[in-house]
């Protein structure tokens, strides 16, 4: 832009010398010629080619990240408090992250479809995941997304119980695709992609009386541990032990979603520990991949051997734990594991909650570090969003509760990077 206006000021500055040779009529179409080849900057190219998803992208122009910090195009330095929504679990490019990505980028790329060929980091990945998870919980099957794990697991669940009813919840969020928008729990997002899955029942979270819906005819119920898109609402009183109780006496499958909640978030490796449940499928993405697009949904095996007969390949998938994202987020686990990331959660979740104290702040909701803090509205959390950035800290709101700050920074990041940005955080609420 400070481009185009040198060049039009020059124009300008030089009119009647120019005037003597062209009119203005092709004075006025040379202008237009240089803005247009000199204005079309990567984010007007983002928002006339990159499909969109709302009216008014942040358009951010992010050109480094590394840690927990994020650079623009005009260099300028943001604390995420994002982490690509729950993904960058250890951080922006660790090193040993990297190191796995290049190396598999020497062995192979994609070879062929999912399934059929021996892949060592598909291999390994499964294993060393299976070793941190219950017995019941020993087959992985690799997607590309959380979202087409949901879809898996929905095809999974009705296969195997030869069931058609699916439970899910008000106010969750297990994906776009329009079997897990069938499952979402907002007529809002779902009403204009109707007619969406049949058979469809919802229920209320942390609902006792509503537990009696489940029957003999329910093939599952697919909830999120821990409610993200609702602004971080926690099951009470028992209630996740009362659901799988109620599944295991209705022969119903219970499906736990820690998208965004596993890989250490709330303060232990999967969430489900801290209500002493296991679920019958559980549901990974985000964080899985270590930063590289990778989701999953693990069973025991003879559940997940239901899709090798009747019929053959009941379910497929091109790119599912591609070679390069089994490699980097088989190394991404290895960091959370070795450098006990985990072990620091609960200590940063206190820095935070004893930092995060003002007026204008109604509550903080938390769990680990998944956190809502929450605003009196929408306007005043768009408001603090929008004046952060410009502060240099990164965050956003959350799908089901617009009027809560969301905080879902790396494992990695540091107390004093947390205190920089809780800072910030006031400040920014002393003026608004």
């Amino acid at each position: 832009m400070q481009k185009v206006n040198y060049l039009l000021q020059g124009l300008l500055n030089c009119y009647s010398r120019l005037n003597q040779c062209f009119n203005l009529k092709v004075l006025f179409k040379i202008a237009l010629f240089c803005s247009d080849k000199i204005i079309m900057t990567n984010r007007q190219l983002f928002l006339n080619h990159v499909g969109q998803t709302s009216e008014a992208p942040l358009s951010l122009e992010i050109v480094k990240a590394e840690g927990c910090k994020l650079f623009d195009a005009d260099g300028k330095e943001y604390i995420d408090l994002i982490g690509g929504i729950s993904v960058c679990n250890v951080g922006h490019r660790h090193p040993k992250v990297i190191d796995a990505i290049k190396k598999q980028l020497d062995d192979y790329l994609h070879i062929m479809v999912y399934g059929e060929l021996v892949q060592s980091p598909q291999v390994q990945y499964a294993k060393l995941l299976t070793e941190h998870l219950p017995a019941s919980l020993n087959s992985v099957f690799f997607t590309a997304s959380g979202s087409e794990a949901t879809e898996g697991a929905m095809k999974l669940a009705k296969r195997y119980q030869n069931r058609s009813q699916i439970i899910s919840f008000k106010n969750s969020y297990h994906g776009s695709t329009q079997g897990a928008l069938s499952v979402m729990g907002s007529e809002y997002w779902q009403q204009a992609f109707r007619p969406l899955l049949p058979d469809i029942l919802q229920m209320n979270f942390n609902s006792f009386e509503d537990l009696k819906n489940i029957t003999e005819r329910t093939a599952c119920v697919i909830a999120e541990t821990i409610q993200a898109e609702a602004g971080v609402l926690i099951a009470q009183n028992g209630w996740l032990k009362a659901l799988r109780k109620k599944c295991n006496e209705t022969g119903t499958l219970l499906v736990l979603d820690e998208i965004q909640c596993g890989f250490g978030r709330n303060g232990t490796l999967w969430a489900f520990e801290q209500f002493e449940v296991v679920p019958d499928i559980l549901l990974l993405g985000k964080a899985l991949g270590g930063g590289m697009p990778l989701g999953a949904f693990v069973a025991h095996k003879k559940i997940m051997d239901s899709f090798t007969h009747d019929p053959v390949l009941g379910h497929i998938n091109t790119f599912g734990g591609h070679p390069v994202c089994c490699a980097a987020g088989l190394a991404a686990f290895k960091v959370l594991l070795d450098e006990k990331l985990i072990d620091a959660v609960k200590m940063k979740e206190e820095l935070f909650l004893s930092l995060l104290k003002h007026p204008k702040i109604k509550t903080v909701r938390s769990r680990g570090l998944m956190m809502a803090v929450e605003f009196e509205d929408f306007d005043m959390n768009k408001k603090m969003i929008d004046a952060l950035i410009l502060a240099g800290v990164f965050t956003d709101w959350f799908l089901f509760a617009a009027n809560c700050l969301r905080i879902v920074p790396p494992l990695t990041i540091s107390d004093e990077e947390i205190t920089s940005a809780c800072t910030k955080i006031i400040k920014v609420l002393d003026k608004i």
